[in-house]
């Protein structure tokens, strides 16, 4: 079962005892600041839940699987997402 942002919001104002306008802002805010900083390249951590950060990925050659072609990937760059040892014992 997956939890909806308007779950998420409401399981937030319950624990923080706000209002879910004021938890939906805090959540948006939130993910704001995640994106701006992922974009800059700093890495964002959370301790014990999780660590997000972008990486550089390295050109490369792939395969198109349909043709079997063989293709140019370019460098670019990716989002690393590392779970803290709190989040895992959670997942236990």
């Amino acid at each position: 079962m997956a939890l909806s942002r308007n779950d998420l919001v409401a399981a937030l104002a319950a624990k923080a005892d706000t209002t879910k306008s004021e938890a939906d802002a805090v959540l948006s805010a939130f993910s704001e600041v995640l994106l701006e900083s992922v974009a800059k390249g700093e890495k964002v951590s959370i301790p014990g839940i999780l660590a997000v950060e972008r990486v550089e990925r390295a050109a490369r050659t792939g395969r198109n699987p349909s043709t079997g072609e063989t293709i140019d990937i370019p460098a670019g760059f990716g989002v690393k997402v590392s779970v803290g040892s709190r989040l895992k014992t959670a997942a236990k």
